[in-house]
């Protein structure tokens, strides 16, 4: 290749694809059905909680449970037209993640900016793992 791409170049490409929500309009728009996902490893949510209503859905399976023509999907967040806002520890795997999913055909796909970590840090609701 013969001009190769930074992480930070990549991380910039990814944030043009994608809407980046403030914990309190993520908030907010998952009060409206927009399904948050928790891409977060189990031990950092058993850790740190989780999001109430949060779908924890491992980013390293992500592609797979969001396809609609996945044998391993998950209905929740396989469908193109559906709103999700994915969430990990400090907002740059999940822009990654969803810049991957607008690739993929989604047309309502973003992310928490800050990540899990602002949201806590926002004072708004945290639960334990269950």
């Amino acid at each position: 290749m013969a001009n190769p791409l930074s992480a930070q170049d990549l991380l910039d490409a990814a944030r043009r694809q994608i809407t980046r929500y403030l914990p309190t309009e993520a908030q907010a728009a998952q009060a409206t059905g927009t399904e948050i996902v928790d891409l977060r490893c189990a031990g950092d949510q058993a850790t740190e909680g989780q999001i109430p209503g949060a779908l924890p859905i491992p980013l390293s399976v992500l592609p797979w449970r969001a396809d609609p023509a996945s044998e391993w999907r998950d209905d929740r967040i396989a469908d193109r037209s559906k709103k999700l806002i994915l969430v990990c520890n400090d907002g740059f795997s999940s822009s990654l993640a969803a810049a991957n999913l607008v690739q993929m055909g989604f047309i309502d796909v973003g992310d928490l900016a800050g990540g899990f970590r602002a949201w806590a840090a926002a004072g708004l609701p945290v639960q334990p793992t269950t």
